[in-house]
């Protein structure tokens, strides 16, 4: 999985952000990103916050295991996962994990 990548630090994830969504959800895979879409708009960090907190939430971790590493203003971003492999990770965000 392109989108997961194990370091001695934790999981980084490569992350694409769709803002202003329907409701939170995880998408599935989109090239070599996890597409994520967030009912926040990208305004003044809110996507952002709303994205840690999404992930902190369906990961069933503290939000201090879940660190924005770039793309503060973007829609592609790298995350840093502490806490979890990269298999409990993919298996608790997509349903056909592989």
């Amino acid at each position: 999985m392109d989108w997961l990548q194990e370091t001695p630090q934790g999981v980084k994830l490569s992350l694409r952000i769709a803002p202003r969504a329907a409701r939170d959800a995880v998408q599935g895979v989109l090239g070599d990103a996890l597409k994520i879409r967030l009912t926040a708009p990208p305004v003044e960090g809110q996507a952002n916050a709303a994205l840690l907190r999404f992930l902190s939430d369906r990961l069933e971790l503290p939000a201090s295991q879940v660190y924005l590493l770039s793309g503060l203003t973007g829609r592609s971003k790298r995350v840093l996962i502490r806490g979890l492999s990269a298999a409990e990770i993919c298996e608790r965000l997509l349903a056909d994990c592989k």
